[in-house]
């Protein structure tokens, strides 16, 4: 028996690399997911613009037009809605959530971080990891909590970090890491396999370890 697809909205607010693997994972012929809607806070992201191009509908919601961040969730989560999606997905959305837009999607909210995480939480990770001498970087998906960058980890992309790599060499290998295991871990979620509970993840019923499931690049 056929399910129906499980609607995702993405969030964005650059160039839209990782929306763009969700686009290509959606559009495969054995896809469980289907993106219904772009929203950025800001109306020039390109990525709005891989949206159209893929028929996909595309709101910009700017931030400057509200006096605080929670008037700016609070528009923004109406805005989610309207769409009615099983699932949220933040991908280089580069805003701040307050904890009412978070517990307001807990559970259907992801968000994907280029670092092993709990290792650098916020920005500048590839140079931090250079930096600590490092031999191994990489990227975690993780389920959004109120904690910046603190929710359960589900899969992450392990590297290892190459003799002579720059901030960018590094970046430029994760990224390619982001857009496999992104698409993986929507596709978990929407067939039913994922889900979180308190502070863990399980996977088909299972319990993941902390550093979620692993993948090697």
């Amino acid at each position: 028996m056929s399910r129906d697809k499980c609607n995702v909205v993405v969030l964005i607010s650059g160039s839209g690399t990782n929306l763009q693997a969700l686009i290509d994972g959606a559009a495969a012929a054995d896809a469980d997911f289907n993106v219904c809607a772009v929203i950025s806070n800001k109306a020039e992201a390109y990525g709005l613009t891989r949206a159209r191009d893929a028929g996909i509908n595309t709101v910009a919601v700017s931030h400057r037009d509200f006096a605080d961040r929670e008037s700016f969730d609070r528009a923004l989560i109406e805005e989610i809605d309207r769409h009615q999606p099983g699932l949220v997905v933040l991908a280089g959305f580069m805003r701040i959530l307050t904890p009412e837009f978070v517990r307001h999607y807990s559970g259907r909210l992801l968000n994907i971080h280029p670092s092993l995480l709990p290792k650098y939480q916020g920005l500048h990770t590839h140079q931090r990891a250079l930096d600590a001498g490092d031999r191994e970087h990489g990227a975690t998906v993780h389920f959004v909590t109120e904690e910046l960058d603190g929710g359960p980890a589900i899969i992450q992309a392990r590297i290892p970090v190459e003799p002579g790599d720059s901030a960018d060499t590094l970046a430029a290998r994760v990224q390619i890491q982001e857009h496999f295991i992104y698409p993986m871990a929507v596709s978990w979620f929407a067939r039913g396999r994922l889900r979180m509970l308190d502070d863990r993840v399980e996977l088909d019923g299972e319990p993941l370890p902390r550093s979620g499931y692993t993948v090697t690049g």
